[in-house]
């Protein structure tokens, strides 16, 4: 009885911190403020700038859905067009501990990946203190619907599309590439929010796995925990349903690892190669060294995930021997 007592007011002292917490209490993430942390520990850093090419052209702030919250947006980079052709297409998530970060962190990205030939989207979603899990991945899973929808107006190809995301995003992009069409996240039967590719950048695939760190410092609550609604110890079953690895398997598309050298953020990706290994499903990893989180953010760690991106994009949605194996 006593230690249901403990474990009961421990869960309502871990709700009464997440609930007292704002989205004023936490700094902007953004590419600036990336790179000014970056540069006191890497002093020889450059930053990243956004690509000026008469070879792509864009639209951005278009709006793809809206909510009780908020009318989320996105932008589409796009190769010059040329008649009615379409190209491979990449969905970009951006990170920021599900609670802060925007589209515009994937702008420079998505310009280059125009350059290289894709139609490349970033999308808001709703945040945290917006919205708990799951309603920022059912807007993505929405983004995708929206580009099949509106593919031949933004020269998408609706076969090949890929997901790319960073850190937070990329455990989102995650469960977009391997829960498709799936019940959990109230899918349209009409237009599929399949993906055919899976780019994670430094982003975790469980929440649950013994690998991945506890957040929570300072007596804060752990900015997965705002999001998912409790810590792991008050809504496990979030937790756990959140976490890509739960559903890894022969449906899952070919996947690309691009890590730094903090291993807290490889937590479940050895775990998810092994089950994409079993089902002889295509896969990449590479850990940069010496190289902290949100690396993607400055140069020359900014060229090297990209050479990486479009290495292995161009492998699996461009090679059309390679697409047959993973049709």
């Amino acid at each position: 009885m006593t230690v249901n007592v403990k474990i009961t007011s421990i869960c309502l002292l871990i709700a009464s911190l997440a609930f007292s917490q704002k989205k004023e209490d936490y700094k902007p993430y953004t590419i600036e403020s990336a790179f000014t942390s970056l540069k006191k520990q890497y002093p020889s850093i450059t930053p990243i700038k956004p690509l000026d090419s008469k070879t792509i052209t864009f639209k951005e702030n278009i709006t793809y859905k809206k909510t009780k919250e908020t009318n989320l947006k996105l932008d589409a980079y796009l190769p010059k067009e040329k008649g009615k052709k379409t190209y491979p297409t990449v969905l970009l998530i951006h990170g920021g501990g599900w609670l802060t970060g925007s589209k515009e962190n994937q702008r420079i990205m998505a310009q280059h990946l125009a350059s290289k030939g894709y139609v490349a989207i970033t999308a808001s979603y709703r945040l945290g203190f917006e919205a708990v899990y799951p309603a920022g991945v059912i807007d993505l899973k929405d983004a995708i619907r929206w580009m099949r929808k509106h593919s031949k107006k933004y020269h998408i190809n609706p076969d090949k599309i890929a997901v790319l995301g960073a850190s937070a995003g990329a455990q989102l992009a995650g469960l977009l590439a391997v829960t498709p069409n799936a019940s959990l996240y109230k899918p349209d039967s009409k237009i599929s929010d399949a993906v055919q590719a899976y780019v994670n950048v430094d982003g975790i695939v469980s929440f649950i796995h013994p690998e991945a760190a506890a957040e929570s410092k300072s007596g804060k609550a752990s900015m997965a925990g705002i999001w998912l609604d409790g810590e792991k110890e008050e809504n496990f079953k979030n937790w756990k349903e959140a976490s890509p690895l739960e559903y890894v398997g022969k449906h899952t598309p070919p996947t690309l690892f691009i890590n730094s050298a903090q291993p807290r953020f490889h937590a479940g990706r050895d775990d998810m190669i092994d089950i994409l290994n079993k089902y002889d499903i295509y896969s990449e990893v590479h850990t940069i060294p010496d190289s902290p989180h949100s690396f993607w953010m400055a140069n020359p760690w900014f060229e090297t995930t990209l050479n990486y991106t479009v290495n292995f994009l161009d492998k699996v949605l461009k090679d059309e021997t390679s697409l047959l194996k993973y049709d």
